[in-house]
């Protein structure tokens, strides 16, 4: 069965390497290698949207722990991705971006920034924001693989680590965005059937659904709550710290640089109304199914010792005693899930690296082919550094960097999400506001990590924390830009002049091809 496994494996790795292959063509500029040439249909767009969306930390780790903490209410967790991190994503930003991106001409998110508001020093600004916590969320993805591989093979979690970072590394650099978004709609795929295919298997192995169920509601646990039933109940036992976790996990999209960066690409109108149809789907099935199963992790306490072993032990347990074959399913699935989120994240560091660091402000005279030669470079550096990081953690079980993790959404999110969001709607955001809340959201999460104890009990969780900053930085944006100075009025109408372009309507009633 191990061979069976092995094979299996291997012909999944030579799919995607030969992918990468394939599409080098497509990333022979720097339009092609991180926009795939804006030319990217609705179905790619829409997997490599949800696909960087969710990671082996959702599958393991999130899905393990709000599971076990809130029952069957963690459901709602996935249903947020869905409605509010998918479907409203693309209905607010994806249109919109597209259109203002492209008339910018601006590949990356610092770069958009800089040619909105005619900032240079607000384009390092947040290239150092990304640049400070991509690192450690990169390194996160291997952490839910280390307990799945010791499982299904019983190899050395480094080992893993190695395969993966190699693997991912071939493909995108030889075939860029254009090889990661047809290995996303592979690897979607197998997310698909797969979560599918393991929650029937898990559940069954419980009696079914309403046994399952039954059983859930008949377990109880004082120390989180006294009602009877809770963990089967609509909104389980803490529906404050909860909606907390919904407001982190489906907001934060919104102002993800790597989430973004997939509106940019989208090749017309078409595309947009089949992508966000296509995207809400994928992560109501996806999403919705990890916080369901998860769910049911209490079924499995007589096997899971929580307080030895963390929440990231209670999914492979839920696992562990399904056939060979699901195992080497599960496998794939989380390995899909982490992979495809690397390529994102990775391409998305290298860029702003290259395109908003170093070129203009390092080397004056950077050429097409030499930037795309860099971004190639600092693909490896960033897989090679997160690779370090995952070890690092592993080998000497340091926390600090899984702590980082935790804030690394916060950060990033709460930095962008309001600028972004109010510069493609607002011609009065002031670059002041987006230097506040740039601020604003990174100083608090840092300080989130080193001086939790210090905060008010409700915001001392690093979710509950990123959730306020996304939310204040959606009120800072507003009130800043009333008392500041108002942006230059022909930067601004120049910006917005894409949006009256003329196709057979405005622009931004209907993108034209």
């Amino acid at each position: 069965m191990t061979l069976m496994k092995l094979v299996v494996l291997i012909i999944y790795f030579a799919i995607l390497i030969g992918i990468g292959l394939y599409c080098r063509k497509h990333a022979t500029d720097v339009n092609g290698f991180v926009l795939g040439g804006r030319s990217v249909g609705p179905w790619l767009t829409a997997f490599a949207y949800g696909t960087s969306y969710f990671s082996a930390v959702v599958f393991v780790g999130y899905a393990g722990q709000f599971g076990w903490k809130y029952g069957i209410a963690a459901t709602w967790a996935g249903i947020g991705n869905a409605i509010i991190g998918s479907l409203l994503a693309w209905v607010v930003l994806g249109r919109r971006t597209r259109i203002m991106s492209q008339h910018l001409d601006a590949a990356t998110m610092p770069q958009f920034f800089e040619k909105r508001f005619g900032s240079k020093a607000l384009k390092i600004g947040a290239s150092v924001i990304i640049f400070i916590f991509l690192i450690p969320y990169t390194a996160s993805l291997y952490n839910g693989l280390s307990r799945l591989f010791g499982m299904a093979f019983d190899i050395d979690y480094s080992v893993c680590i190695i395969i993966m970072a190699v693997l991912t590394a071939i493909y995108v650099i030889a075939g860029g965005y254009m090889a990661t978004a047809i290995n996303d709609f592979i690897q979607g795929i197998i997310m698909l059937f797969g979560i599918v295919i393991i929650i029937a298997a898990v559940i069954n192995s419980k009696g079914g659904l309403m046994a399952a169920l039954d059983g859930l509601a008949r377990i109880s646990d004082e120390s989180v709550s006294t009602i009877p039933g809770v963990f089967a109940s609509f909104l389980g036992p803490d529906p404050l710290n909860l909606m907390f976790v919904v407001i982190l996990t489906s907001l934060g999209t919104w102002g993800l640089p790597q989430m973004v960066q997939k509106f940019y690409s989208i090749k017309n109108e078409d595309s947009i109304k089949k992508g966000t149809i296509i995207s809400t789907l994928f992560a109501l099935v996806v999403a919705g199914g990890c916080y369901f199963l998860g769910g049911f992790g209490r079924l499995f306490s007589d096997q899971i010792d929580v307080q030895s072993n963390g929440f990231d032990s209670i999914i492979p347990t839920m696992l562990s005693n399904l056939s060979p074959i699901l195992i080497a399913l599960v496998v794939i699935l989380v390995l899909s899930a982490s992979m495809s989120t690397l390529s994102s994240l990775v391409i998305a560091s290298s860029s702003t690296l290259t395109i908003d660091f170093l070129k203009d402000n390092f080397i004056k005279k950077m050429s097409d082919k030499k930037q795309v030669l860099f971004i190639r470079i600092f693909i490896v550096v960033f897989i090679a550094i997160s690779s370090v990081l995952a070890l690092i953690q592993y080998k000497n079980n340091v926390t600090f960097i899984a702590q980082l993790m935790g804030v690394s959404w916060g950060a990033l999110a709460g930095s962008f999400l309001a600028p972004f969001m109010y510069s493609l709607y607002s011609k009065n955001v002031s670059k002041i506001s987006c230097w506040v809340c740039f601020i604003f959201s990174s100083v608090l999460m840092v300080a989130n990590i080193f001086w939790r104890e210090s905060f008010p009990e409700i915001i001392q969780s690093p979710i509950n924390c990123g959730a306020i900053a996304m939310i204040v930085g959606l009120v800072i944006v507003p009130i800043i830009s009333l008392f500041t100075p108002k942006p230059d009025k022909a930067l601004v109408d120049d910006a917005f002049a894409g949006y009256t372009k003329k196709t057979t309507v405005e622009q931004k009633t209907a993108l034209g091809d």
